[in-house]
């Protein structure tokens, strides 16, 4: 098929533009408008955990705190009561980050799930326990937040759920690229009736969010799959990994302990021998420890070794402005810092991995983040559902002939054909999910091609005079 045959009205390109637009809303877009929605709702789980779960939450606003020790002995108390507790373990705490508000111990224990803990929350004050809930991975993610972010990320199915979000967000950045050329293209163009006013308001909402989708999409991917094992190979070639401490410690004898803590190290049995005393008669010392080596966040998580030969770790979770995110490893017998990440020193791409996955998360810049998010998830819906209803409404007829997108690519130039199966091949091979759609979106398009070709030319035999 020769470049002659297209209509002299028709640029080539911007037609094949138009038809890979129009084939990632079609086939694609059902999937960004859950990972939209779901993602929208999941920037407010904030408030409404603090409401579900107040009676957990908040503590006796005025008093003077009591030590950690004694928050955790209340908490074990309060499990000796409860069937759930029977075997659980301290594996955390995290304490009250403000007046007011409850201190959680946190437990593991083998009844529960992968990655789960049983948080107690225990009012630092009254040593009251106020209840306890099942929390989930290392950010201690409460119930509702953590059933709604599972959704946004995997549809609760697991791991073959992940394929979705990855596919939304390996096509996202290619539909609003797509729709920016169409409106330079189309701008200054007569239209009117029911479809162009459509077409306004999908395309108005498509400027207003076009760089709020293209940063959902990067920030998106970074925590996919298969397209993020191929960013995390790229970081790691380029030196662009994320800081972490070790908790290994030297397992010779430390030397003696001198300064605030000496006193109580002294009554602490033999650090050296392989036995873990109680982490609770530690953790104060450990807390105090971690403040004196910097660590002024209220935001502070306190988990104890889990064997002689390993130190504990003290972190910041503070992923506000300023971030706060610096971690220590603290060996027990010293009370000194054996290893740190302080997030100063992180390089430029880390710290942007950092704050990219925060500001999508809706947690960087506080309330004003979470509206933004929620006006760039509700307004992609909605341009998502006003493009599927111009489809709708521009629909072929049975029997019309079929646009496709294979034939508009062979409607371009070959140098514009290398261009663009060298880019496909590039693209398949870092976001694999991307890859394999577009094979498939091939496939049924070179069927459709290859079956409008054969109409059309039963319909010429048919129509072409007797002789």
């Amino acid at each position: 098929m020769s470049r002659a045959s297209v209509p002299a009205a028709n640029n080539p390109f911007r037609a094949f533009i138009t038809r890979l637009h129009f084939y990632v809303g079609l086939f694609v877009g059902p999937f960004i408008l859950v990972a939209a929605l779901s993602g929208t709702l999941y920037v407010l789980t904030p408030q409404i955990d603090a409401f579900v779960f107040r009676e957990q939450l908040r503590a006796t606003p005025t008093g003077e705190n009591r030590s950690l020790k004694d928050q955790i002995d209340a908490a074990r108390d309060w499990l000796g009561t409860d069937q759930i507790g029977t075997k659980a373990t301290l594996f955390a705490v995290r304490p009250s980050i403000a007046p007011g508000v409850t201190t959680r111990v946190l437990f593991s224990d083998p009844a529960l799930g992968e990655s789960e803990n049983l948080a107690v929350f225990v009012d630092p004050v009254t040593l009251e326990v106020k209840g306890s809930l099942v929390v989930y991975g290392t950010g201690g993610v409460l119930p509702i937040q953590r059933v709604i972010d599972l959704f946004h990320r995997n549809l609760l199915l697991g791991d073959l759920g992940r394929n979705y979000s990855e596919l939304a967000a390996s096509w996202l950045w290619v539909a609003a690229l797509g729709g920016l050329f169409l409106w330079a293209w189309r701008r200054g163009m007569p239209a009117s009736g029911t479809t162009a006013r459509m077409r306004r308001v999908h395309t108005t909402l498509g400027l207003w969010i076009a760089a709020g989708v293209l940063f959902l999409s990067a920030t998106g991917l970074t925590w996919s799959h298969y397209a993020g094992d191929n960013i995390d190979l790229l970081r790691g070639t380029l030196g662009w990994t994320t800081p972490s401490v070790s908790l290994k410690l030297d397992t010779a004898a430390a030397p003696a302990m001198e300064g605030e803590h000496a006193d109580h190290m002294a009554m602490m049995p033999d650090m050296t021998m392989p036995a873990l005393p109680d982490p609770a008669s530690l953790i104060d010392a450990v807390h105090a420890a971690a403040v004196q080596a910097g660590l002024d966040s209220p935001m502070i998580e306190i988990r104890p070794a889990k064997s002689a030969d390993r130190a504990w770790l003290v972190r910041e979770y503070d992923r506000s402005t300023p971030t706060q995110v610096d971690t220590l490893a603290i060996d027990p017998r010293t009370m000194s810092v054996t290893s740190r990440a302080d997030f100063a020193t992180f390089g430029l791409i880390p710290k942007l991995i950092r704050w990219g996955i925060d500001i999508h998360m809706g947690i960087k810049f506080g309330l004003a983040n979470q509206i933004v998010m929620i006006a760039i998830g509700s307004a992609l819906s909605v341009t998502i559902l006003y493009g599927y209803a111009m489809w709708w409404r521009r629909r072929p007829a049975p029997g019309s002939p079929a646009h496709t997108l294979v034939q508009s690519f062979l409607y371009l130039g070959w140098p514009v054909r290398i261009a663009v199966v060298g880019l496909a091949l590039a693209f398949g091979l870092a976001l694999p999910l991307m890859g394999l759609s577009l094979l498939c979106f091939v496939a049924v398009d070179g069927l459709r091609w290859r079956y409008d070709r054969r109409i059309r030319a039963v319909r010429r035999v048919k129509q072409a005079p007797a002789e």
